[in-house]
């Protein structure tokens, strides 16, 4: 086992990750991770308006600005957070998932997330998403020059509104406006008091919804793992910028069927500025109204393992008479509803049963299958495999499965068994090609990422002392298969009380079996500051990272707090070297004009950590981008 352990972790592709020129949707390479969102948003920023991110204002306009062009409204589906149900599951207020795996949420649901963004931006305590009649804001507490020692500023993303004082000298919060909402709430009051930034950006009327400050909602959401793709040999991710696949009909998406155009379902925004980022600075007017203008895409994972060698490099479990493989993605397995083709579909029906399209196999294979979505702890059945089997009411909605076939490599051999499993991603993340000479740049940092407690079901697997419910848990967490551990991230999700108790939580790990204990967040608080409602949001999320010394046995995550605070939820993810030597092939698709799709490949040796630069496309006038895809050297 231990020499299979070490083939699997040889060979494989971790994290590959490319960048174009494109002026506003350079791709995945530009906002992986915060370092690289933060260097882009300040880049475009300082572009487009000539002012650099140097202050606190700034710095928030600039992630403003950056998310009003990437991210839209729209109505998210949920997961089975709790086991009640998808209809009763909480909805995604983690930062990364949201942003990749959706590119759009209502207004709790974005501001949520971006509690995440400003705690990395700005520091501890520096957000609140903020309740007002009828939807939920966001607010930033910044510091220097006319806010002095702090003040709250309205800074919301939803309705693409920001509100500056009358002599122009800095932004407003709610309850300032609230004061003098007819004067703020007109987008023709003095308009050249903000700096290019519409108010009411969406549509006119819709700042008169900051009457009134009704409730401060404090770490509202988190961030939790950056997103990391692990290709195994034989796999391949082929990633879309619009809605249905590859022949423009296979509606797939994990939110609501809006059902605005008869033709393409699924979710989608009349009024915002994604697809049209060059209108919204100094815009005279508002975004529009369009229908289909904000939309969602979908990467298509297919993995057809080699049973006569590398299928190995897939495996976390075998024997004689079986075969185990896992799938991970920072994207959310998607759905079709089973009432599509109805001439009145349920717009909520990717929570119906008989949805298909999420994850189908392919080959003659006919050994049974069993599929889990809580790390092993409890299986499905799914009777004997064969080519077309759908199994996606079993892992919709879901980031990772286990899929078990009942039968060893010698009998599966030859079998052609292929697993296509299609997810719903945001394609503004998409690296897009701009007309003109295209320097790909194409990096991998050679990681990838086993995690657990996105759901109440997956974070039980993992408890080893404590328990949910309770003041104080413990999670312990190992690599799939024997990979050095390099870093973790930790999340918890607490009854914090409302307002929020005084409390000091701490999450720390261990790599000894809980002997020794080091910190990943110490001393954390829910920090508040005045002026503040009267009413609470009566949870909060306690997140955090840090360094690992490169562990390949089991660590152990504990939370604790010591004000009786209840967990209601914990994650944990453990970041690992995939110790890639695979090349990855990749290839950029678009069509210009009555012509059809035209592609270029490109293959890299993908060295961990390095920057390669050394291709490029030259893309015709008016090109949009289709498709771009990654393969892992080794099979198709």
């Amino acid at each position: 086992m231990l020499l299979v352990a070490a083939s699997a972790a040889a060979i494989a592709c971790g994290d590959p990750q490319t960048r174009t020129g494109h002026p506003w949707y350079p791709g995945e390479l530009s906002c992986s991770t915060f370092e690289r969102l933060f260097e882009t948003q300040s880049k475009l920023y300082e572009r487009i308006t000539g002012r650099r991110t140097g202050t606190d204002e700034d710095k928030a306009l600039a992630a403003w600005y950056w998310r009003n062009i990437n991210y839209h409204h729209a109505d998210d589906a949920r997961a089975d957070t709790w086991g009640t149900g998808y209809a009763k599951g909480d909805y995604n207020r983690e930062y990364w998932t949201g942003l990749f795996a959706y590119g759009f949420g209502l207004c709790y649901t974005t501001h949520a997330q971006w509690c995440g963004e400003m705690e990395y931006l700005l520091g501890h305590g520096r957000a609140r998403a903020a309740g007002v009649p009828g939807h939920t804001s966001f607010e930033v507490y910044l510091k220097g020059g006319a806010y002095g020692s702090g003040r709250w500023a309205l800074l919301d993303h939803d309705i693409s509104t920001v509100i500056f004082h009358e002599n122009g000298s800095r932004l407003l919060s709610i309850a300032e406006i609230a004061a003098e909402l007819g004067k703020y709430s007109n987008p023709r009051f003095k308009r050249q008091r903000q700096r290019g930034w519409l108010v009411g950006g969406l549509h006119p009327t819709d700042p008169k919804c900051y009457k009134r400050h009704k409730t401060a909602l404090y770490y509202y959401g988190y961030a939790g793992v950056p997103p990391m793709i692990h290709l195994r040999p034989g796999e391949t991710l082929r990633r879309y910028t619009r809605p249905g696949l590859e022949d423009g009909k296979r509606f797939v998406f994990w939110g609501q069927n809006y059902m605005t155009i008869t033709k393409i379902t699924g979710p989608e925004r009349t009024r915002t500025w994604v697809n049209q980022p060059e209108r919204m600075y100094r815009a005279k007017r508002d975004c529009g109204h369009k229908p289909g203008q904000g939309r969602y895409g979908n990467a298509v994972f297919t993995y057809t393992p080699d049973f006569g060698g590398s299928y190995e490099r897939g495996v976390i479990d075998e024997s004689p008479t079986h075969v185990t493989f896992e799938f991970t993605s920072p994207y959310v397995i998607a759905a079709t509803p089973p009432d599509l083709g109805a001439a009145k579909p349920d717009r909520w029906g990717v929570y119906k049963n008989g949805c298909t399209g999420g994850l189908v196999l392919g080959g003659s294979a006919r050994a049974p299958v069993a599929v889990s979505v809580d790390g092993g702890a409890t299986w499905h059945e799914a009777g004997a495999a064969r080519d077309g089997l759908d199994l996606t009411d079993v892992v919709k909605g879901c980031r990772q499965y286990r899929i078990r076939f009942g039968a060893g490599a010698r009998q599966l051999a030859g079998s052609g068994l292929t697993m296509t499993t299609v997810c719903q991603l945001n394609p503004c993340l998409v690296p897009h090609l701009a007309p003109g000479r295209n320097k790909i740049t194409f990096e991998s940092s050679g990681r990838a990422v086993v995690s657990t407690g996105r759901t109440v079901a997956q974070a039980k697997r993992h408890v080893v002392d404590g328990g949910l419910k309770t003041p104080r848990v413990t999670l312990e967490l190992s690599t799939l298969r024997g990979e050095r551990a390099v870093h973790v991230y930790a999340n918890a999700h607490v009854a914090s009380g409302s307002p929020p108790r005084n409390c000091v939580y701490q999450i720390e790990y261990s790599t000894d079996g809980g002997s020794r204990w080091k910190s990943v967040v110490r001393d954390w608080r829910v920090e508040r500051h005045k002026p503040e409602p009267n009413d609470f949001w009566s949870q909060s999320m306690c997140f955090g990272d840090t360094e690992l010394p490169g562990v390949t046995g089991p660590v152990r995550v504990r939370f604790r707090n010591d004000g009786g605070r209840k967990y209601l939820r914990v994650e944990a993810h453990l970041v690992y070297e995939a110790r890639q030597s695979a090349p990855v092939e990749v290839t950029y698709a678009w069509r210009a004009g009555a012509g059809g799709v035209k592609t270029e490949s490109h293959t890299y040796a993908a060295r961990p950590g390095a920057h390669d630069t050394s291709w490029s496309i030259s893309a015709p006038a008016g090109a949009k981008t289709e498709w771009v895809e990654y393969r892992v050297a080794g099979g198709r």
